[in-house]
């Protein structure tokens, strides 16, 4: 008990030699107390486990403050107008907050960098309000600058490639009224509407396009029952289902081969689809194949219809352009 008593008492002992005390590190006087926005000055502070981590965390900071002048601009101006402000103004500083935090900020300097400890840095960031706005300025008149040069090379396309670059071109400028809400927080009176015109201008060819493509669907005996799936999917992109022969019209040809197996009681119908779309000169554009099985306890035809059912399903989830192979979004 004794002998116990003195091991004890030597663990502890030695235990005690061995503890370390650490001294608090003492924070910068930047990151306690970091430096106020100006009227041509922005200022960040942000931390992570490496310098680009917290670099990055300080621009999106950056982005955030941004947003709220944005948010407090329109409540501003919502309170003016209306003399109070309802739900939907939550909604759109909600919106605005999360989508301006997307926008690439990439005119900053580097102010002060310091280890916190526990494998954490702290950085300062600035960035000048005109720096900034020239440096968006000129990222979008690259932008559209491409998307021009590109506009003029896709006329001698077929009209589903010029749907899908007005497509694309669109989802690249899906951004584009944050940026140029941030743009005009930087510099008051800049005009956003050149912009807001051109994208615009997008749009109304992109629908003048979309309502002129017609589509027929065709199939051979075996595929007739997917004809309708086809036509359907087709519909739901706005696309009109009827006979033509103008350069804006497509068609469609499904064939099958489908085989009859059994298993464990099941009637099962194995479908391999082929998808064919051609222009209205007859050149093959796309093609894809794809395998379908059906089943059903109570009976071959059932199975049939289970594979009819598997098809609609995929084009639900995937989207009848990606069924049939078309580059369109």
């Amino acid at each position: 008990m004794v002998l116990a008593l003195v091991l004890s008492m030597n663990f502890v002992g030695c235990g005690s030699a061995k503890r370390v005390e650490v001294a608090q590190k003492q924070l910068p006087s930047w990151y306690e107390h970091p430096p106020r926005a100006t009227s041509s000055e922005l200022y960040a502070v942000g931390e992570g486990k490496s310098k680009r981590e917290a670099i990055d965390n300080a621009l999106a900071l950056l982005a955030s403050t941004l947003s709220v002048s944005i948010s407090s601009d329109f409540n501003a101006k919502t309170v003016v107008k209306e003399g109070r402000t309802n739900s939907s103004d939550a909604t759109y500083i909600n919106q605005t907050q999360s989508e301006v935090k997307k926008i690439r900020i990439t005119n900053y300097q580097l102010l002060n960098a310091a280890q916190l400890g526990f494998k954490r840095v702290a950085v300062l960031v600035k960035a000048d309000k005109q720096t900034l706005f020239r440096g968006l300025k000129n990222e979008l008149d690259e932008q559209f600058a491409v998307i021009e040069s590109h506009q003029k090379n896709i006329q001698k396309q077929n009209a589903l490639k010029q749907l899908g670059f007005y497509n694309k071109s669109l989802q690249e400028l899906q951004n584009l009224q944050n940026t140029l809400s941030v743009m005009k927080v930087l510099q008051e009176n800049f005009d956003t509407r050149t912009y807001l015109q051109k994208r615009e201008a997008l749009l109304e060819k992109r629908d003048a396009i979309l309502n002129k493509i017609s589509f027929s669907v065709q199939a051979d005996a075996r595929a007739k029952r997917f004809v309708s799936v086809v036509e359907s999917g087709l519909g739901k992109e706005k696309f009109r289902i009827k006979k033509s022969a103008d350069k804006y019209h497509f068609s469609i040809f499904i064939s099958a081969k489908i085989k009859r197996a059994q298993a464990y009681g099941f009637n099962i119908a194995r479908a391999e689809l082929s998808f064919t779309t051609k222009d209205s000169a007859g050149e093959v554009i796309a093609t894809n194949v794809l395998h379908l099985d059906g089943q059903s306890s109570q009976g071959y035809e059932i199975a049939l219809q289970d594979v009819t059912k598997k098809l609609n399903a995929k084009i639900e989830k995937e989207g009848i352009f990606k069924i049939l192979n078309l580059n369109i979004y």
